[in-house]
């Protein structure tokens, strides 16, 4: 296969898993397109992304080692792709720049800082799980994403970052608006950079105003108080990249973890018995249904073999989750069956390296405070809609359902 033999990413994302043994077949690192047009390398395999992750040559700043950022504004449909890849946070930088970023947001998302907001959690989760028996109470199909997956961890991070009330609704539609892959059109990627140019702004409007005991105030005392650690652009994507990631990774964490177990009645029983642990529930969650399947863009510093397979200086990677977590090299002839019991905890969801997230030990405190909630609240739930009736989001990017409905009683 060659480099003229691109394969076009389904923008929809309608089939993840498919899409992945697909391009296995064709090789370790096959040539991709992007939505638009974009062309990039994905790894198949598990030993390919790792090594490929760790490897120093590879870097996430398209400003320095991207061949083709010279040349983005000539093509209309890779508008979407800025917001990925085209603004100044700790997920597009490299060497030092990468450490200055981490290191302001990494204190407040500790393991001993998110075991402190383990109680706000559970008490979000019980009221939530109070609306949501009040919803499905005579029978009626329920949407657990709506009515727990997606609140939880937006009021968390809404907590976190003190958004006011008036501004969550539009960070909602914000995120997912980034999230959505299916529309490379110059109108999408405006309407995307409006919801950011107005929505983070006033935030910042509004906590410069009204300070708090939150992260953007703290970010903020940073920019005014010392202006060589964060200026007026790192402050506005720090705060996109970090919020979020900071909920929507865990909405589709929750959810797919449901779906996984109601449509498997013989895992939700051993789990419940105590035979398997949450945590491993969480892991194969992430390792089956990884939140994120593929994320863009890293690139290579220089040439870079991989597999007998040369990645020109400057080409651009993506990060392809999914694909490692199927591996059947890592993970065994029957990787693509959800299995708590495998023990799957060195699955790559969270990243790996220096770009491990940092958000990670929060959104495992949620999963693991609203999993167990869920079906001691609701023994009897079950799916309300057939395999074939779910609806994967529209994004290649980003691995969740739209809608998780169920019936709370037999």
């Amino acid at each position: 296969m060659t480099v003229t033999d691109r394969i076009a990413l389904d923008p929809l994302g309608t089939d993840i898993a498919g899409e992945i043994e697909r391009l296995r077949s064709l090789g370790p690192i096959v040539p991709v397109e992007l939505p638009g047009g974009i062309p990039a390398w994905a790894p198949t395999g598990y030993d390919t992304l790792k090594e490929l992750i760790l490897d120093p040559r590879v870097s996430k700043d398209p400003r320095l080692h991207w061949k083709l950022w010279p040349e983005i504004g000539e093509h209309p449909s890779w508008g979407w792709i800025l917001v990925w890849v085209g603004v100044v946070n700790m997920l597009n930088t490299y060497g030092v720049d990468h450490a200055r970023l981490r290191k302001l947001v990494a204190p407040s998302f500790t393991q001993r800082r998110t075991e402190a907001m383990r109680p706000r959690v559970e008490a979000i989760t019980a009221e939530l799980l109070d609306e949501l028996a009040a919803a499905g109470e005579n029978g009626e199909t329920v949407d657990v994403r709506a009515l727990l997956g997606y609140p939880l961890p937006m009021r968390m991070i809404c907590e976190l970052f003190g958004v006011p009330d008036e501004l969550t609704a539009d960070t909602g539609r914000m995120i997912a608006a980034i999230m959505d892959t299916s529309d490379p059109t110059p109108a999408h990627a405006q309407s995307v950079q409006r919801q950011i140019g107005t929505v983070l702004p006033a935030l910042i409007a509004h906590r410069t105003e009204h300070p708090g005991d939150d992260l953007t105030t703290e970010l903020i005392r940073v920019r005014d108080e010392d202006g060589d650690r964060l200026d007026d652009e790192e402050l506005l994507y720090t705060l996109l990249l970090v919020i979020g990631a900071g909920f929507e990774t865990t909405v589709n964490l929750i959810c797919n973890a449901v779906v996984a177990l109601l449509r498997q009645p013989e895992q939700l029983a051993a789990v419940r018995s105590g035979k398997v642990g949450w945590d491993a529930v969480v892991d194969e969650t992430l390792r089956v249904h990884p939140s994120i399947a593929s994320l863009p863009l890293r690139y290579a510093v220089e040439d870079i073999t991989v597999d007998g397979i040369t990645i020109p200086a400057g080409d651009a990677i993506i990060t392809t989750y999914a694909a490692a977590g199927l591996d059947p090299a890592h993970y065994g002839p029957d990787a693509e069956v959800f299995d708590a019991a495998r023990g799957a905890d060195d699955h790559m969801a969270f990243g790996i390296g220096v770009h491990r997230c940092i958000g990670a030990p929060l959104a495992r405190v949620e999963a693991l405070t609203a999993l167990p909630a869920f079906f001691d609240r609701f023994p009897d739930v079950r799916l309300a809609a057939d395999a074939d009736e779910l609806r994967q989001v529209p994004s290649f990017i980003a691995f969740g359902w739209q809608e998780v409905p169920v019936r709370l009683r037999a």
